[in-house]
């Protein structure tokens, strides 16, 4: 069982930039592909990125193209979600999730995720 935390939500303004964290908890973080999600008010959960680790790629939501970069701090077993030129739309609970490292080239479903943590909050004000 992996236990994921993450951190780094928060209150920003609009036009900030923000870093996520996630470590899981157990010693496999270089088996992971890891990825994030989020989840606004009234809406479903939906993919934000994610990096696979066979094939050393990382992926993007078209929303958050250009305005992110999901990357790993393997000294630190940690993965990190660099935002920045956030807007208000961007305000959502953001999820850390993993699984075992694969071949499969879904990556953005929900259901392709083993391992969730319990999720950040980041909120984007006007």
């Amino acid at each position: 069982q992996v236990q994921l935390v993450e951190s780094g939500g928060g209150l920003v303004q609009a036009g900030d930039s923000l870093t996520l964290s996630c470590t899981p908890s157990a010693r496999t973080f270089s088996t992971l592909d890891m990825g994030w999600f989020r989840q606004a008010p009234g809406k479903e959960r939906e993919f934000v990125a994610a990096i696979r680790r066979i094939s050393g790629t990382t992926h993007y939501a078209e929303s958050m193209e250009g305005r992110s970069t999901i990357s790993t701090d393997n000294a630190k077993n940690t993965l990190l979600l660099q935002m920045s030129n956030l807007k208000p739309e961007d305000t959502a609970v953001y999820y850390c999730a993993a699984r075992p490292k694969s071949f499969r080239s879904s990556y953005n479903r929900e259901a392709e995720y083993n391992y969730w943590g319990q999720g950040t909050q980041v909120t984007v004000s006007s």
